[in-house]
């Protein structure tokens, strides 16, 4: 073997080893999330904002991630003091995050489930114009994505399908 080669196989395993550590690192402590956003400047009425996420106190670990998916910000929140990465451009989730996830998985069985909803919803999304009824699988998926305590959402199905209804109604009545 040439010294080259040798070379070339322990970049491979550093590179294999970064990965599994950052899958772990993410498997712990990371997070997939769909945030629906109210805006009539959308053909529905609603922006689906995809968000691939990790916090830690110290940012080196998030630096690192950033480096290595080549993409995302990371900010210091003003609430608790804690580092953000992340990653919300729909076109860098689909580019740099989702392949790294389908090479490096998860071991946790939630994690994946999360993760596996969380590629059909980028699936769904990616189609143009995003219908209402996409939209609406998007929501049913959403309602099961991180399913669990402390899970904190703005909107949910119930809000969506009232606030379409009670607008449907508004406008049905302004006609006469």
């Amino acid at each position: 073997m040439t010294k080259n080669a040798h070379s070339a196989d322990n970049q491979q395993e550093r590179l294999s080893q970064l990965g599994n550590y950052i899958a772990g690192f993410v498997d712990g402590e990371g997070s997939f999330n769909v945030s629906l956003r109210k805006n009539l400047n959308y053909k529905i009425g609603w922006q689906v904002v995809l968000s691939f996420n990790v916090s830690q106190k110290d940012p080196t670990v998030l630096y690192i991630m950033k480096d290595v998916f080549g993409c995302g910000i990371i900010k210091k929140r003003k609430c608790d003091g804690l580092f953000s990465y992340d990653v919300t451009k729909p076109s860098d989730i689909k580019r740099y995050v989702l392949p790294f996830f389908n090479k490096f998985d998860f071991l946790s069985k939630s994690k994946q489930k999360n993760y596996q909803i969380f590629c059909e919803i980028v699936k769904i999304a990616d189609i143009r114009p995003l219908s209402y009824e996409n939209f609406l699988k998007i929501v049913d998926l959403r309602e099961i994505l991180n399913e669990g305590k402390g899970r904190k959402r703005k909107y949910n199905k119930k809000d969506i399908i009232a606030k379409e209804s009670s607008e449907t109604i508004r406008q049905a009545s302004n006609k006469f």
